[in-house]
C-alpha cells in the first residue's frame, strides 16, 4: 500500500486505508477536514450525531447550491460515508490498540480521500459509473498537557526623579 504520508512514527502512530469504499469523493473530503486534528472518541461521536442527524458537517469547498444549517453555514448530514468512516476510525483503533498505544489519548493526524477507479454498474441501458473512494487514515499518540494558567509578567516600577 501506497500513503501520502511521508512521516510515520511506527512507535507512536498506527495507520488504516479504505480502498474503493461506495462513497462520494466530495463528502468524504469534507468529512475529512470536518474531524482532522480530533481525538478519535471525539471524532466518532461527532459522526455518530452526523449519521442522526444531530449535527450537520460544514462544506467549505464542494458548497455550491447547498442549504444553509444553524451556526455553520452551508453543511449536510453524509450518513453512508460516515458510517464508512466510523468503520474507518474504529479498524485504526484497534491497529493501534494491537501496536500497544494507549487509545484514550489517540489524535488523527492525518486523514484523506482520494479518487478511486470506478466501476461500472452493469445491466442498465444507460450505464454509469459507481462512486469510488479511498480514505487513509493515521491516529498518533498524544501525551495530554495539564492546562497551564499563564500569569502576568509585572513591569518593574519606574522611580520619577
Amino acid at each position: 500500500m501506497k500513503y501520502s504520508l511521508k512521516s510515520y512514527d511506527k512507535e507512536h502512530m498506527a495507520k488504516a486505508i479504505g480502498v474503493a469504499l461506495p462513497v462520494s469523493f466530495k463528502q468524504s473530503v469534507e468529512i475529512c477536514n470536518f474531524i482532522r486534528n480530533k481525538k478519535v472518541s471525539s471524532a466518532k461521536k461527532l459522526l455518530q450525531e452526523v449519521v442522526e442527524k444531530k449535527r450537520a458537517v460544514p462544506f467549505k469547498r464542494f458548497d455550491f447550491d447547498l442549504g444553509h444549517k444553524r451556526k455553520i453555514g452551508p453543511g449536510r448530514y453524509p450518513e453512508n460515508a460516515s458510517k464508512e468512516i466510523i468503520r474507518l476510525i474504529e479498524s485504526v483503533e484497534s491497529n493501534a490498540q494491537f501496536k500497544g498505544l494507549n487509545t484514550s489519548n489517540l489524535v488523527i493526524t492525518h486523514i484523506n480521500a482520494h479518487k478511486a477507479s470506478k466501476a461500472w454498474h452493469y445491466g442498465r441501458k444507460s450505464r454509469r459509473k459507481m462512486k469510488r473512494t479511498n480514505i487513509e487514515i493515521f491516529v498518533q499518540e498524544k501525551k495530554e498537557e495539564p492546562n497551564q494558567v499563564k500569569t502576568r509578567k509585572e513591569k518593574p516600577a519606574e522611580k520619577k526623579e
